[in-house]
């Protein structure tokens, strides 16, 4: 069968699953589509943590940012493991003790104020909203290509899906369909993995075949060979990075950070019966998240090998089936300045006067070739030329990840208008009923503006969740964090700080993503740090912001101190 057949096979019966799933699990109460009651098996809750948490971002475009930036990319693999553990152990269990449904709820208990939960409501709504376009994008990227359909067509189609499994089941519904498309996302990871990791270098195991030699008898490791390739065509060396080392360590501490300020993942350690199990989940989380993130480098340098052994300086006439596929899609484009016939794909950025000489010999005018770096992932399987079927399963893996966490996200959204918003601020005695009707119109309404968002990127898949990681750790984190464990933090402190970070922080992506796209480089940034990384500044301001008004005003009520302490503190030491 064809790759369009297998994939319409594949995607269909899992479309069919989820969706199956959703309607027998469907919410019939607000503790239900908000928590799906409190019932989830800790395993059962880690699979949909994981597949809420391993988005479009992690599936399909860090292994693609990884392939590209080479040891750069590296920073959102740290990032965002990292900032699992660090809500793991840090949050999680004291968020769970806590009782609160949403971030929003806490942030408005904890500060003892109605404008504080309110301005938490608008930063998780910023942060989702940002969120979610990586989600529609990927969708509409797996679409285009497998579906052969536009990727706004693509779009529309997966938000249809959401919006229905979202909309009908809550968060009942999301978490067990999340159990599926998780065992879907990872059998659709590791299977080409294992496929390609055995073919290139003998062994099975992607991650050893990751530092393995060749299996082609030359005794060459991967990574060297993978070096001498760049280094060709004037790239850097795909072990080195470029990038400055402040810039590096900005973006991973924002993606840290804001990984533990992400309300659609906290929001996941509620639907457990109690706070060992909310322990429990967040170790088998761990675990599944990290079956997929240690075999992102190596399916990066897999797919750049062959990538550029089947490029490089080749007849266009003679270019694979799956290049001229990609082209019809618009993210791969091939444009022959020189008129030879030939792809030059290389640095032409690169001023070394040896490579310019020999680039110049070679009648070079240019780089003839622009690979967006989000079809990495969705190519290899083809670009490996690897079984029809293998190609179907990854793009149904591929819609397992976007959709599973657009679904997480489209929940706190709903939540935080219908619970946040709606019940606690402005009708207060709204029956359950009528806040569980209201939070499916918020969920609606949503799915529709993350389409918008979904046709209308403002960049790649992972580009675009950093910005949203950004936020998070500007505005949510440190409200979260001091609230957990410094009593002497007050409402006029938290509202501040959480203003002056995410306005900070959104300003400077905006300025220069958005008003002077053309300055968005080193030169200009603010001490080299680029938009993906200025949440960790936005984070240190808001947490200086908050701790300097705090101590300029009055100090929480002494029942507020008492529900830190509670929270904090576990019940046996509390008696001494």
């Amino acid at each position: 069968m064809s790759v369009q057949t297998w994939t319409f096979l594949i995607v269909g019966l899992s479309f069919t699953l989820y969706l199956y799933i959703a309607y027998r699990s469907r919410a019939g109460s607000t503790s239900e589509f908000y928590v799906s009651g409190s019932t989830v098996h800790p395993v059962h809750n880690g699979m949909a943590t994981a597949a809420d948490w391993m988005s479009a971002a992690s599936f399909i475009s860090m292994a693609g940012l990884i392939s590209f930036m080479g040891r750069d990319g590296g920073v959102y693999l740290m990032g965002w493991t990292g900032g699992y553990v660090l809500l793991a152990l840090l949050l999680a269990p004291y968020l769970r003790k806590f009782g609160k449904f949403t971030v929003p709820n806490f942030v408005g208990d904890r500060y003892y104020s109605q404008t504080a939960r309110l301005v938490a409501v608008v930063c998780a709504l910023a942060v989702s909203f940002t969120y979610v376009a990586g989600q529609m994008r990927g969708v509409g990227i797996v679409f285009s290509r497998f579906l052969e359909v536009p990727v706004n067509t693509g779009v529309i189609i997966g938000t249809g899906v959401v919006f229905f499994y979202a909309v009908l089941g809550g968060m009942k519904g999301i978490t067990y369909t999340q159990v599926a498309q998780y065992c879907v996302l990872i059998f659709a990871y590791m299977v080409p993995a294992i496929f390609i990791a055995l073919m290139m270098t003998g062994n099975p195991i992607p991650q050893l075949g990751f530092g393995g030699t060749l299996a082609d008898g030359s005794g060459v490791h991967l990574l060297d060979k993978l070096d001498g390739l760049g280094a060709e065509l004037g790239f850097a060396a795909y072990t080195s990075g470029v990038r400055p080392v402040l810039d590096v360590a900005a973006i991973t501490m924002a993606l840290m950070v804001g990984t533990a300020g992400l309300p659609h993942v906290i929001v996941r350690f509620y639907t457990v019966p109690s706070v060992a199990a909310a322990r429990s989940s967040a170790f088998w989380a761990l675990l599944f998240i990290a079956l997929l993130y240690t075999t992102a480098p190596a399916i990066a340098a897999f797919a750049r090998t062959n990538l550029l052994e089947t490029v490089k300086d080749a007849p266009y006439s003679e270019v694979p089936s799956w290049f001229k596929n990609w082209e019809k899609t618009g993210l791969l484009k091939f444009t022959d300045k020189n008129g030879d016939g030939r792809i030059q794909y290389y640095n032409d950025k690169n001023t070394d006067p040896d490579f310019l000489a020999r680039a110049t010999a070679a009648g070079w005018q240019g780089n003839e070739l622009t690979i967006d770096r989000d079809i990495i992932v969705l190519a290899n399987p083809e670009i490996a030329r690897l079984p029809n079927w293998v190609v179907g399963l990854v793009a149904a893996g591929a819609l397992a990840a976007a959709l599973s966490t657009a679904a997480g996200l489209l929940l706190v959204i709903s939540t935080a208008f219908a619970h946040d918003f709606v019940k606690c601020a402005v009708k207060k005695d709204i029956t359950e009923k009528g806040e569980l009707l209201c939070a499916r119109i918020a969920a609606g309404a949503a799915v529709i503006i993350a389409a918008y968002f979904g046709i209308n990127p403002p960049g790649f898949v992972g580009e675009v969740v950093a910005f949203a990681f950004g936020l998070a750790a500007a505005s949510l984190f440190p409200a979260i964090i001091m609230g957990v464990f410094q009593k002497r933090m007050n409402r006029e402190g938290a509202v501040a700080g959480m203003i002056v970070g995410v306005v900070f922080t959104a300003t400077y992506i905006i300025w220069f993503k958005f008003v002077h796209p053309e300055r968005n480089h080193a030169a200009h940034w603010w001490f080299g740090i680029s938009p993906e990384g200025i949440g960790s500044i936005g984070m240190v301001l808001n947490v200086v912001v908050a701790q300097i008004v705090s101590r300029f005003t009055p100090p929480p009520p002494a029942d507020v101190q008492d529900i830190v302490d509670r929270v904090r503190i576990p019940r046996e030491l509390r008696k001494h």
